[in-house]
């Protein structure tokens, strides 16, 4: 399995590492990784997918071989929206496009999931375990409103975001984490042996917590109405230790066109169960090709 590789810059003077897989007449689909990773966690799903589509990845900025801003302000997420716009500009000019994306890589894909400048352009998009920020903020304060139950529970699962608030604290955790405990650490939470190891670990994890500093507390605090433009699906990690599935209750009030489907995995099924992953994103896919 072979990919070509590319350097894209962006408007903002950053470089973004590129891969694209298959044969480019194939249906282009747009896989965004998400944190503490970079594009290589994608490669046994993109295995399963390779025959089906052209697929497109990249290493988000801060993120495997992509430069690494100087500011928190550079990791917002609308420029991380622009940063989506300019590589299928580049590697897809003028082709509509499937998108999927997990953890943080479907948090800020919602930002041009949501955007009018992507209608006709994205097909349809699955998100894995990465919510929009927007519609969290409303979905919690709804379960703040009815009753504190769901909303502590998703805040029992988010105490992570707290500490990566923290400037020093994080990233000097990160540089004691190597490839193999982050390893060993994923295959206890997947119940899975042999998962692939991220190399990278240390900077991606280093660095991607200025995706948490630059939009959490801003989305959170003064929520925007967010509507898609595309067919979405959810595909909710029944056993994800990090996302409440509830929180997915909230889509359908801000998507028209609507699926959701569940399978029963923690949050990293990209690695333990890459087979249906793929098959989910094949099958909405291919369903939505014509919309």
């Amino acid at each position: 399995m072979h990919a070509h590789m590319q350097w894209i810059n962006t408007s903002d003077q950053q470089r973004l590492y590129v891969k694209s897989w298959g044969k480019p007449d194939n249906p282009a689909l747009v896989l965004v990784h998400g944190y503490p990773d970079n594009q290589e966690v994608w490669e046994a799903v993109i295995a399963q997918l390779i025959q089906d589509f052209y697929i497109v990845t990249y290493d988000v900025r801060g993120a495997g071989q992509s430069s690494i801003p100087k500011h928190i302000r550079d990791y917002r997420l609308a420029r991380l929206s622009e940063d989506l716009l300019t590589v299928v500009d580049a590697v897809l000019p003028n082709r509509p496009f499937h998108l999927a994306a997990h953890d943080w890589g479907s948090i800020q894909s919602w930002e041009s999931v949501t955007d009018a400048r992507f209608r006709q352009r994205i097909l349809s998009y699955s998100s894995i375990s990465g919510p929009c920020l927007d519609h969290a903020a409303f979905w919690m304060r709804a379960q703040l409103q009815q009753g504190k139950a769901k909303f502590l529970k998703q805040l029992g699962k988010s105490w992570y975001i707290a500490v990566f608030q923290l400037p020093l604290l994080a990233p000097t955790v990160w540089q004691y984490m190597s490839a193999e405990r982050w390893g060993k650490m994923l295959q206890q939470l997947e119940q899975s042996p042999g998962l692939a190891l991220n190399p990278n670990i240390q900077q991606d994890g280093q660095y991607g917590v200025n995706l948490y500093r630059a939009n959490f507390i801003p989305r959170l605090l003064k929520p925007r109405q967010r509507v898609a433009i595309c067919p979405v699906q959810a595909v909710v990690l029944t056993e994800d230790r990090f996302v409440s599935p509830e929180l997915i209750d909230e889509v359908p009030n801000w998507v028209a066109d609507f699926q959701r489907v569940e399978i029963a995995a923690n949050h990293w099924a990209i690695l333990s169960q890459p087979e249906r992953i793929a098959q989910h994103l094949r099958d909405f896919a291919f369903s939505k090709s014509g919309s």
